[in-house]
């Protein structure tokens, strides 16, 4: 009987999960380019965390500025979102892309400053050679310089 009803409970989720509630608008966004929009909006939503005062400064909306870039309105974006967030699997998926996004971007800025730093590294070493061999030849020529000595 367990089984029966748990078997039941997961159909059910799993169809409700898939069924959609909303229609779809008529001027829908597609998913590949609301993955790109909600990927522009969470790096400038972190930036403007880390740089508020430059977004007041500069008079920048973040959302007005997708809007324009991406050639949507407000409507358009909030009748995709309410659709898309209407079917789970569907919003899971597409955040799951958004995540991705970010992961990659995140793991090229961290390579790439790795690469700065073993730059850096190396080239602080490679100074650090060379002064060491300048004072090297200075001692050498310092010693060349000092009289010698005899003993009467």
């Amino acid at each position: 009987m367990k089984r029966i009803i748990a078997s039941f409970l997961v159909i059910f989720m799993v169809t409700a999960c898939a069924e959609k509630v909303i229609e779809a608008p008529e001027n829908l966004i597609p998913k590949d380019k609301m993955a790109d929009i909600l990927h522009d909006l969470a790096v400038l939503n972190a930036t403007k965390s880390t740089a508020e005062n430059k977004f007041k400064d500069s008079g920048i909306d973040i959302m007005q500025f997708l809007y324009d870039k991406y050639g949507i309105d407000s409507v358009q974006f909030s009748e995709s979102d309410l659709y898309y967030a209407s079917i789970p699997l569907e919003y899971q998926t597409l955040y799951e892309t958004v995540k991705k996004k970010l992961d990659d971007q995140a793991k090229i800025m961290e390579d790439t400053a790795k690469a700065k730093n073993e730059s850096v590294r190396k080239a602080n070493e490679a100074r650090k050679d060379s002064i060491e061999a300048i004072k090297d030849s200075m001692k050498v020529k310092q010693e060349k310089k000092k009289p010698v000595l005899v003993n009467p």
